[in-house]
């Protein structure tokens, strides 16, 4: 507890702009929280439903049932329901309404993202406003018969310090985090496509199938 103190009051030590960029840290950290668990939850393929959609030929009745025990809100049960609610229209049609459902997906997954990104931006600029008003405080103190207080010129730059290391430090963080979540979309949207090709050319195959039976 001693050490969360004497490190609070290190960082409260770097002066006015030490507070909007705790403020911009607490917003990414929210962000990366809820990130982290909406792909922990809502993101990942269920093994059953993955090796299901991977046979060939399997029953549509079958991947329905899969389908609907997923949560409402996971997304690869929002991008599977329109196909399978639609399996019975022409190819062209399903892969339009696939289309469509695999965007809003792609909108709803990079929400809070462009936060990361402006705070990867913005972390660093208050930093460095933090390093001028921190050596403009140091420069007050030297007037023109010379430096007044040598412990207040220390202090400007102390000041000055450590709003840098912060602004770098948060910016590094969400930096990484940026990439890493945008990393996990890019792989998620991915399969996503490969395994919509995979139902879209089974809905062919059926349809191919009753027009030779038909003929």
């Amino acid at each position: 507890m001693q050490g969360l103190n004497e490190a609070w009051e290190a960082i409260r030590f770097g002066g006015v702009m030490v507070y909007p960029l705790l403020a911009l840290g607490v917003i990414a950290l929210a962000i990366m929280t809820d990130k982290a668990y909406v792909h922990m939850k809502y993101v990942r393929m269920p093994d059953a439903l993955l090796t299901l959609v991977e046979t060939y030929g399997f029953s549509w009745k079958e991947l329905e049932s899969c389908v609907e025990s997923l949560d409402s809100r996971h997304y690869f049960g929002r991008f599977f329901r329109p196909i399978l609610a639609n399996r019975e229209k022409p190819a062209w049609w399903v892969e339009s309404r696939a289309a469509d459902e695999a965007q809003q997906i792609e909108k709803s997954m990079s929400r809070g993202l462009w936060v990361l990104e402006t705070v990867v931006t913005a972390a660093p600029l208050l930093g460095l406003l933090g390093t001028i008003t921190g050596m403009m405080n140091a420069f007050k103190l030297i007037g023109a018969k010379g430096l007044v207080d040598p412990s207040g010129v220390t202090g400007g730059v102390a000041e000055a310090l450590i709003a840098t290391a912060l602004g770098l430090f948060i910016a590094l963080v969400c930096l990484f985090a940026f990439n890493f979540f945008s990393r996990l979309q890019s792989q998620a949207l991915d399969e996503m496509e490969r395994l919509g090709t995979r139902l879209i050319d089974h809905i062919r195959m059926d349809q191919e199938g009753g027009k030779i039976e038909a003929s």
